[in-house]
C-alpha cells in the first residue's frame, strides 16, 4: 500500500505539468492562436476525456452503421493505436480489407471488418489521412468522416464533437495522466456538442453523474452495453448458453467485461487481465489456457482481443484447440437516441 502511495506522489508533479500543458494548448485553440484545419467533408469526432474503457469503439461502429442505414457513405479515420506501421495507411478501401490488426491496430481492424463498405484509414496526423482520402478516393468520396478517438486531436475541425464517458469509472475529482486517467481537465467537456454517458449499470448512480455533467451545459445521452453472441474464436457457429468461464482481456475497464458476461448469463469463475492493447505472446496465452483447462472453465475474451490475435496463426491454433470464445457487444441507447440521430444526419447533410 505504501508503495502505491509513493508512486502516486512521484507522478503528481508530472500530472500537474501535463495538465498545465493541456490547459495552455486548449486555450490557444479556443482563442484562435492555434488553428484547426477545416476538412472539405463533414467530420464527426468520437472521443473521450479519460484514458481507455469508455466503450467508444462500439459507439463508433453504431454511428457508422447508422449512417450506412441512412444511405450515407462513410470513411473512418483513426490513429490505429498499437499498430506496428507508421504514417498514413489504408486499412480498407471500402471493398477489401488491406491490412490486418498488427498493421492497423486491433480496434481499427475490428471497425473495418464490421463495416466492409466503409473506407478506413490510420494515421498519426489525421489531416494527412483526409488529404489521402481526397486524393485517392476522389471518384468515390464519403458523405461524412468519422474520427475515432480524436477529442484531443484539435488540428482538424469537427462539425460534431461527441465525448463518451464511462458511467462505471468516476471522473469527478480524478487526476491527470499519468497520476490518474484524465486526458485533459474536465472543463474541456464544454467544447463538446454531445456527451454520451455509456456503460450504465446503475440508474441512480448514472443520474448523479448526469447532474455533474450538466455543468458543462451540453446534452447528455444515456447508453449501456448489451451483450451480443458468444462466438467461437476460430470454428464457425455461434454459441450461447450457461457456461462457467475464465475471462481474459487486455482492455481499459475489465470490470465492465465481467459485468457484460454476467449479463449474458455466463458465470465468470476466474479471470486474468492485461494492460489495454497489450500484445499476446504464445507463452502468455498458453498460461491462460492451461489455467482455464485445469479449472474446467471455458476461456472467453473480448472481440477486440480476438482481433488483436487473429493475425498470429500460432495463437489462433491455440485458441481453436482450447475451444475459446469471444463475446460480441453493442451499445443500447436508452435515452437521447433521437437527438443523436438528428445531429448525425444534420452533420452529414450537404451544406458545403
Amino acid at each position: 500500500m505504501q508503495s502505491g502511495r509513493s508512486t502516486t506522489t512521484l507522478l503528481r508533479p508530472v500530472a500537474a505539468l501535463y495538465g498545465a500543458i493541456m490547459r495552455i494548448r486548449n486555450l490557444l485553440y479556443d482563442r484562435g492562436l492555434m488553428e484547426s484545419w477545416q476538412a472539405p467533408i463533414p467530420v464527426v469526432s468520437v472521443g473521450n476525456i479519460t484514458a481507455g474503457g469508455t466503450g467508444k469503439t462500439p459507439l463508433v461502429d453504431w454511428i457508422v452503421k447508422f449512417y450506412h442505414a441512412s444511405g450515407k457513405k462513410t470513411a473512418i479515420i483513426s490513429r490505429g493505436y498499437g499498430r506496428r506501421t507508421k504514417g498514413v495507411q489504408v486499412v480498407s478501401d471500402g471493398k477489401r480489407i488491406l491490412l490486418g490488426s498488427r498493421d492497423a491496430g486491433d480496434e481499427t481492424s475490428m471497425l473495418a471488418a464490421k463495416n466492409p463498405q466503409s473506407i478506413v484509414i490510420v494515421a498519426e496526423r489525421r489531416k494527412e489521412a483526409v488529404m489521402l482520402l481526397m486524393r485517392e478516393f476522389a471518384g468515390n468520396l464519403p458523405d461524412v468522416i468519422v474520427l475515432d478517438d480524436a477529442y484531443q486531436h484539435r488540428k482538424i475541425a469537427r462539425d460534431l464533437d461527441i465525448v463518451v464517458i464511462n458511467a462505471g469509472e468516476p471522473f469527478t475529482g480524478a487526476a491527470m495522466l499519468p497520476e490518474g486517467h484524465l486526458r485533459e481537465p474536465l472543463h474541456g467537456l464544454r467544447r463538446a456538442d454531445l456527451i454520451i454517458l455509456n456503460k450504465i449499470t446503475d440508474e441512480r448512480r448514472a443520474e448523479t453523474i448526469i447532474q455533474a455533467l450538466k455543468k458543462s451545459g451540453k446534452p447528455v445521452i444515456k447508453s449501456k452495453i448489451r451483450a451480443g453472441r458468444l462466438e467461437p474464436a476460430v470454428v464457425a457457429g455461434p454459441e450461447n448458453g450457461a457456461v462457467r468461464a475464465f475471462a481474459f482481456a487486455g482492455i481499459g475497464a475489465p470490470s465492465g467485461f465481467i459485468h457484460t458476461l454476467n449479463q449474458a448469463g455466463i458465470d465468470v469463475a476466474a479471470w486474468k487481465f492485461f494492460r489495454d492493447h497489450e500484445t499476446y505472446t504464445s507463452a502468455s496465452l498458453k498460461k491462460i489456457l492451461t489455467e482455464s483447462a485445469s479449472k474446467g472453465l471455458l476461456p472467453v475474451t473480448t472481440e477486440k482481443d480476438w482481433f488483436r490475435m487473429q493475425d498470429e496463426p500460432v495463437l489462433m491454433e491455440m485458441l481453436a484447440a482450447a475451444g475459446c470464445r469471444y463475446l460480441t457487444i453493442e451499445p443500447e441507447l436508452i435515452e437521447g437516441r433521437l437527438l443523436l440521430e438528428a445531429r448525425l444526419l444534420e452533420t452529414a447533410a450537404p451544406h458545403r
